[in-house]
């Protein structure tokens, strides 16, 4: 498969961690675009020491860091820029190597290439952005999840975070109502739900109300998800996940709401 391939093939998935590391898809999407761009102006940007996937992600990387890794580029009030402010002042590189780890699922040896730092850099760096965020948001949580099990793991590791979770619903119906009973910061859904319906659905019919609800959806397929269509989600935990993968979306997440009930 000839490199190019390769790229195209991982480029859904610089988009998803573009989206999570900005908080928007337009924003995301731009950074990425800038990639590519920076890739065609300029072939030794894939080192050939580098897997494709790699050396895609240390090129997106090097255009982030050219513009200063900002949080947004979009003007914003209340409470959006007061978490835009929590983000700027978590300590440097850290959010991107906690997403990287935890989102795209890189070791600490990729992280390192990417970024550009030792390994044991990279490790200190996921540890401090744990510490650092969760300290900084904490909020009410709604779980859109048909398997009991699951739904219950969900629940124990965010109010462990410290997160209020409002309940949890297993299918459209339910979600909907509990939604619009019990206003939440944060929506984390599956798509597939118990009577066959749609978690996605579900989400829609929510936001028409709050619109700037930030929504994780769980999916055994995030680039199903990824289609170039408008809107898409900013953030996607896949299928299977582990704790940390759920921590790391719950934080960015929480980070980027704006909703009037979050609080420090």
């Amino acid at each position: 498969m000839s490199t190019s391939m390769q790229i195209a093939q991982q480029l859904p998935f610089l988009r998803r961690y573009a989206r999570a590391l900005t908080g928007s898809q337009q924003t995301g999407d731009r950074y990425a675009a800038a990639t590519l761009e920076a890739i065609l102006d300029d072939r030794a940007l894939l080192s050939d020491s580098l897997i494709p996937k790699i050396g895609l992600f240390r090129a997106f990387h090097t255009v982030w860091q050219s513009t200063g890794a900002p949080v947004g580029s979009d003007p914003v009030d209340g409470i959006e820029a007061r978490a835009q402010t929590l983000l700027a002042e978590l300590t440097t590189n850290t959010r991107e190597a906690l997403l990287l780890r935890a989102l795209e699922e890189f070791s600490f040896e990729d992280i390192a290439q990417i970024i550009q730092i030792s390994v044991e850099e990279a490790q200190e760096l996921v540890a401090i952005a744990y510490r650092e965020m969760s300290k900084s948001v904490r909020g009410r949580i709604q779980i859109i999840e048909d398997e009991p099990l699951i739904a219950l793991d969900i629940k124990s590791i965010v109010t462990d975070m410290g997160h209020e979770v409002t309940g949890i619903a297993r299918t459209r119906a339910e979600a909907v109502a509990l939604g619009k009973r019990e206003r939440p910061d944060l929506i984390l859904a599956d798509i597939h739900l118990a009577d066959d319906s749609s978690g996605v659905d579900a989400v829609v019919e929510l936001l028409r109300d709050s619109p700037d609800t930030p929504v994780i959806f769980i999916t055994a397929y995030p680039e199903r998800l990824l289609t170039g269509e408008k809107p898409e989600p900013a953030f996607l935990i896949p299928k299977p996940f582990d704790e940390e993968q759920v921590r790391s979306a719950v934080s960015q997440a929480m980070f980027f709401a704006s909703t009037q009930t979050l609080h420090a």
